[in-house]
């Protein structure tokens, strides 16, 4: 993608962030478990680029310290008023607003693509204190599934496919990988809704948003899955856990 193009999309999140909230999924739990590691004690974390807080809920559950931080204001209320006890900063990955060796680990929950990636790795491994990792979750549907293929065609879904690999910056090497799959109990006005937290929905025309929907409705219309009252729609949660190169944070 265009370096302009990227950034339209990527500050197409400044605003709705209630629907984002209501409609766009969580994170398995097995996965948050995986990113964060056997630590017993409560660990300090940065959930950097994070939205309306679905991860920064998840890994304060596990009884972890989060301090959420996103370019949107508008997002960050939302994760403020759902979690009264969330830090949360405005702030970006690649000018971080925290001091250097304040977290045990970052975390980056399907954002890693917006950002510069040398900057954001280079600003990640500044605030890490020493044996601290980065963390990067991503979900994806299943496109394996025919029907949840035709879905994502529908939905322009070149922009957030569901084979995604992270690519880091100097200074930082991935450790390893996990990959979980699950499903969202959702409806026909739940996937509709979904489609129009998508960046390419919220970048588009109002008729090119008119002709999307429509072929989602198309899409619904034509499979026994999606005609039901629940529709189960499948993920695959992707997950990846990077560190320091040895003396980078030392």
């Amino acid at each position: 993608m265009q370096i302009g193009r990227l950034q339209q999309h990527a500050e197409s999140f400044q605003h709705g962030a209630d629907g984002y909230d209501r409609h766009r999924p969580g994170y398995p739990e097995q996965s948050v478990r995986w990113l964060r590691g056997a630590a017993s004690a409560p660990q300090d974390v940065l959930d950097l680029a994070a939205g309306t807080g679905k991860l920064s809920a998840a890994l304060l559950a596990l009884g972890d310290r989060v301090t959420a931080v996103d370019p949107s204001a508008d997002m960050l209320r939302v994760a403020a008023e759902r979690m009264p006890q969330l830090t949360t900063i405005v702030g970006s990955g690649e000018q971080i607003p925290l001091p250097a060796a304040s977290v045990d680990l970052v975390t980056v929950a399907q954002a890693w693509h917006w950002m510069d990636e040398e900057l954001a790795t280079r600003e990640v491994v500044r605030v890490l204190r020493p044996g601290g990792r980065l963390g990067l979750i991503w979900n994806s549907r299943d496109d394996s599934i025919p029907w949840v293929a035709a879905l994502s065609t529908a939905m322009n879904a070149d922009l957030n496919g569901t084979a995604f690999v992270p690519t880091l910056g100097a200074g930082m090497t991935v450790l390893g990988r996990k990959v979980e799959r699950w499903t969202q109990r959702t409806d026909r006005a739940g996937i509709l809704k979904l489609a129009t937290t998508r960046s390419y929905y919220l970048v588009a025309g109002e008729s090119e948003r008119a002709a999307m929907i429509a072929r989602i409705e198309a899409v619904l219309d034509a499979h026994p899955e999606t005609r039901a009252a629940t529709i189960l729609l499948p993920y695959v949660t992707e997950s990846w856990l990077a560190a320091p190169w040895l003396g980078e944070c030392a």
